[in-house]
């Protein structure tokens, strides 16, 4: 059964920033894309990069390791669509952010 995490106080990710947050025993990165909030696995599937360290324009994010890309929206990879990263369903409530671990 799934559950909510509180991760994250709003304020903590301003649009178009990134953080790098727990949720229990996972590493998540938590993404604000113009007041929506996402939120990935936070180790690059390549080589363990930090993605909450990476660049993020729009709703790609650029792991600041090798360069990989995913679309922080659905964990989709950039350039092979038989690459997904984990993604995670995120809620705001009041001023609090939540991750909806499985």
């Amino acid at each position: 059964m799934p559950r909510s995490v509180r991760v994250a106080s709003v304020s903590d990710v301003p649009p178009g920033g990134s953080k790098e947050v727990m949720a229990e025993d996972k590493v998540i990165a938590l993404f604000n894309v113009d007041g929506v909030f996402h939120a990935l696995d936070g180790i690059c599937p390549h080589a363990g990069g930090p993605l909450a360290e990476g660049t993020l324009r729009g709703t790609t994010i650029t792991c600041p390791w090798h360069g990989w890309q995913f679309n922080v929206s659905n964990g989709q990879n950039c350039l092979n669509p038989r690459i997904s990263h984990k993604y995670f369903s995120v809620k705001v409530e009041g001023s609090d952010v939540f991750v909806e671990l499985p």
